[in-house]
């Protein structure tokens, strides 16, 4: 089997150390974590995790048996296997001299990205989407000289019914 790109939700206690424990497992493992996102979930004292790492179905099977082993975790979903919505941020701070700001303001409105802050010679645009749209915009900005790259990592949820 192929490795392939999963992104995974786990619902955990809100306690100290939990992520810890999480992101131990998968370096325990020698899985890699594209990214991970951690905030409060719809359950008061409950965080939601997502986790985005490549590996194939056999492997993501062991690794849901090894996350139910942790005491925190109460749900563990692989959101990959269902149509789904991922959204990630990013901040992209690039030089930008007065004359190129039109030219930037032109990319940010392609991209429908915005512009959140302008100093002398910088901006900082802001772009939502998914990891695809963030690399084409980081891509398009890069020939603008990029000062500084902040991104959040993905979150996702199932398209559709509520489960």
């Amino acid at each position: 089997m192929k490795p392939t790109k999963h992104t995974i939700s786990v619902l955990v206690n809100d306690q100290p150390g939990v992520l810890q424990r999480v992101a131990g497992l998968f370096g325990r493992r020698g899985f890699n974590i594209e990214s991970i996102t951690v905030g409060e979930s719809e359950e008061k004292g409950l965080s939601r995790m997502v986790i985005v790492t490549t590996g194939d179905d056999k492997t993501m099977e062991q690794v849901e048996k090894q996350l139910y082993k942790i005491i925190d975790v109460i749900k563990v979903v692989d959101l990959s296997a269902n149509p789904m919505v991922a959204r990630e941020l990013a901040l992209i701070k690039v030089h930008a001299e007065p004359s190129a700001r039109p030219e930037i303001v032109s990319i940010v409105e392609t991209f429908r990205a915005s512009v959140v802050d302008i100093g002398p010679s910088s901006m900082i645009v802001q772009v939502v989407g998914d990891s695809e749209k963030i690399d084409a915009m980081v891509e398009v900005l890069r020939p603008y000289r990029i000062k500084e790259l902040s991104r959040t990592g993905a979150t996702a949820m199932v398209r559709g019914a509520v489960k």
